[in-house]
């Protein structure tokens, strides 16, 4: 029997055991799929999760670390079933085994993912998924529908956000199950009740939760209702984080209910602030606009048509008298001219004796007769020619004409003010009316203003 103090063979350090340990589980085991419930599931400031896998008789220490955790699409939480794969190893520090995992998801979740994938596939092949389908949200909504259950937290906080934003607003709530077997059936019947009523929009949708909570929107019957509706339809079920095949065939997608409600109603008072910035727009353009017309007004009262008419009367007057008297003139001289060359012959035929000379002269005196009084009534037709556009012009300016033509003036009585706009007048003035032809008096009954935009 050896001696108390002698050195025992092969003793190794708990470190090197453990390493030992850790190289048996990842060579002889390595990686694997394992099944069960999370429980004390924590994050670390760092990112990475630390829990335990546990099942009904047995339990395991996991870690998912933050390059893995990231592209977890749902959240893990305790009591999830989930499946996870990982590497089977011992963490070395308290020589305790674990398993570092790499993928996870929820217990269940193959399967209906594989149902999820083939109906989004053979509905997008459709074209109810397409771009051209969706319809615009409108600018205010006055009756807003809402499929959802009437004591879930979605309702509430549709309606807080609401409430807030723009309180008269009409609410129309189809009350239907979001969950179990039934619900689908409920919420496709809410989205065809609701169209039917005509309501300017539509949330369809419910909180979050796993994938077989949130199956019901990945039903046939409810994606179909959606694409259908004639109502645009904002499709809100779960978090940022969850799709489903509403959201595809819905008009818009909400990441969450509030937002549905933030995104169908526009906040009262921004609505306000533009208003009142169009109005002040509007306003400028008028006027703008009314400054550009009383600036050519002032021009066209200062033109020499408007200050002196009388003037450019008398001058059209003036020289239509000299026309006249040229034309007279002319007349005159022409008709002496004429009665000269009648005495010429005259004297030059008294002068022929012989009666055939005396017929001829005669004939000859007649032709000339004739070409003298055509020329006399070409020249005249000609004098008159020129002064007839002169007299038209004179009577196109003539004030008078220009009230002949339907235009009147109105004086403001017992004034007698000239009204050159409607602003002069007030309901009840009397007014004197002068026109082309005569005139009136008249009584003011209601006032019209040009409006200009």
């Amino acid at each position: 029997m050896p001696g108390m103090h002698e050195t025992p063979p092969d003793i190794i350090s708990v470190s090197q055991l453990t390493r030992r340990v850790k190289g048996l589980l990842e060579a002889e085991i390595s990686y694997v799929w394992v099944a069960g419930e999370i429980s004390n599931y924590r994050v670390s400031p760092t990112g990475h999760a630390y829990f335990v896998l546990k099942d009904a008789e047995s339990q395991i220490d996991a870690v998912m670390f933050r390059g893995k955790l990231m592209y977890l699409r749902f959240d893990p939480e305790n009591g999830l079933e989930v499946i996870l794969h990982g590497l089977v190893t011992v963490y070395e520090k308290r020589g305790s085994y674990q398993i570092v995992c790499d993928e996870m998801q929820p217990k269940g979740l193959g399967a209906l993912q594989l149902a999820f994938e083939k109906l989004k596939k053979r509905l997008h092949a459709e074209g109810l998924f397409d771009d051209d389908r969706k319809k615009p949200l409108p600018v205010l909504p006055r009756r807003i529908g809402i499929v959802t259950s009437p004591t879930g937290a979605a309702i509430r906080d549709i309606l807080n956000v609401i409430q807030r934003r723009f309180a008269n607003v009409h609410i129309l709530l189809f009350p239907a199950r979001v969950q179990g077997t039934e619900a689908a059936a409920e919420i496709a019947e809410g989205i065809k009740v609701l169209d039917a009523l005509g309501v300017d929009a539509m949330i369809v949708g419910r909180g979050g939760g796993s994938m077989e909570d949130l199956w019901p929107f990945n039903e046939e019957i409810v994606v179909r209702a959606v694409a259908e509706a004639k109502t645009p339809i904002i499709s809100a079920v779960g978090h940022e984080i969850d799709f489903t095949l509403t959201d595809f065939a819905a008009d818009v997608r909400a990441p969450t209910p509030s937002a549905a409600a933030e995104l169908v109603v526009r906040e009262q008072q921004a609505l306000s602030e533009k208003i009142a910035q169009l109005r002040q727009r509007l306003l400028k353009s008028l006027h703008r606009e009314m400054e550009g017309f009383r600036y050519r007004l002032t021009l066209v009262q200062s033109s020499y048509v408007f200050q002196r008419p009388q003037e450019l009367v008398r001058q059209h007057r003036q020289q239509s008298d000299e026309l006249r008297m040229r034309l007279e003139t002319a007349m005159t001289d022409h008709a002496a001219q004429l009665r000269r060359r009648f005495d010429h012959a005259t004297r030059a035929m008294t002068l022929l004796s012989p009666a055939n000379q005396l017929r001829g002269t005669a004939q000859r005196l007649a032709a000339t007769k004739a070409r003298l009084l055509q020329s006399a009534d070409t020249a005249l037709a000609r004098l008159r020619a020129q002064l007839r556009p002169l007299h038209a012009q004179l009577e196109a300016l003539s004030p008078l004409a220009i009230l002949g033509r339907g235009y009147a003036l109105v004086w403001k009585q017992p004034e007698n003010a000239l009204v050159r706009e409607a602003g002069q007048l007030a309901t009840g003035d009397n007014v004197k009316i002068r026109l082309g032809k005569g005139g009136a008096s008249a009584r003011i009954e209601t006032i019209e203003e040009e409006s200009h935009g």
